[in-house]
């Protein structure tokens, strides 16, 4: 996968960004919450893509966003990778 520039984020995006880079370490968010932070709630997938975009893995943690139910939803790398870097800042993984 083709990791995109920051120039080419849409507007949308930019805001999914600037709420996850909110969430502090060892600590996770739905995606439903993210999307509410945004002032609707129904954006939950619109955020999981967003997120799948997300240019800097680095900068915007994107792994410390889950599924409502604690599953760890979607990532772009490997659902592995993610449980990873969650287990690495603290947080404990109950569902796969």
């Amino acid at each position: 996968m083709t990791r995109r520039r920051w120039e080419q984020s849409t507007p949308f995006e930019e805001r999914v960004y600037a709420v996850v880079r909110r969430i502090p370490r060892g600590q996770t968010r739905s995606y439903g919450w993210v999307a509410r932070q945004l002032g609707n709630p129904r954006l939950a997938r619109a955020v999981g893509q967003a997120l799948h975009r997300n240019p800097d893995m680095r900068r915007t943690p994107c792994h410390r966003v889950v599924a409502a139910d604690g599953s760890l939803g979607g990532y772009a790398l490997a659902p592995g990778r993610k449980r990873a870097l969650l287990r690495s800042e603290g947080v404990v993984v109950l569902k796969i």
